[in-house]
């Protein structure tokens, strides 16, 4: 080797292994360290759970006392006892809606066939339109779906504890008024 003294060599050498050291090590201070942290402590909030609006009110000009209350457009019944709260849900019309008007429960089968061949209880018949039957039932497997669109049906539909309700509001004769 010709000029160069192996000491320069080596210092450089060196002073080239350190400064990548150096770099390497500045970057690894600025990266996430490889213990877990400890977790943020929450804070508590000061909101309030939120809790559900309370239900719709019974439609004006649905009538008085006992009785039961269909809402064509809000797809939802009232059942008003005599004496007591009134409870309110939704259902599922069926193809043939009922008209606006006061009508009176005609029969009340435990348990039939409905026309779209499922099991149901409860059936509460107050309505004769449109060559079929408009009826608030629960299907005995209490699903709540919409109907074929193809079937001409007049079921009301509920879950079994809703419909339920109305059941045992009702005998033949009681009042259900059907509104917009």
């Amino acid at each position: 080797m010709s000029g160069i003294p192996s000491w320069a060599t080596v210092t450089g050498l060196t002073g080239a292994a350190l400064a990548v050291v150096s770099v390497l090590a500045i970057q690894a201070s600025g990266s996430p360290s490889a213990t877990p942290a400890a977790a943020p402590t929450p804070h508590p909030t000061t909101s309030k759970p939120a809790t559900p609006p309370p239900p719709p009110p019974v439609p004006p000009n649905s009538g008085t006392g006992k009785r039961e209350v269909y809402s064509l457009s809000q797809q939802r019944v009232w059942v008003i006892p005599p004496t007591g709260p009134v409870s309110t849900f939704t259902v599922v019309p069926g193809t043939v809606s009922a008209k606006p008007g006061t009508y009176f429960v005609t029969k009340r089968p435990d348990s039939v066939v409905g026309g779209d061949g499922a099991a149901v209880e409860h059936v509460i018949y107050f309505e004769y339109t449109a060559e079929t039957w408009v009826a608030f039932s629960a299907r005995i497997d209490d699903k709540v779906t919409k109907p074929d669109p193809s079937l001409h049906t007049g079921a009301v539909r509920g879950h079994r504890a809703d419909i339920a309700k109305i059941w045992n509001n009702t005998v033949n004769g009681s009042t259900v008024v059907v509104v917009k």
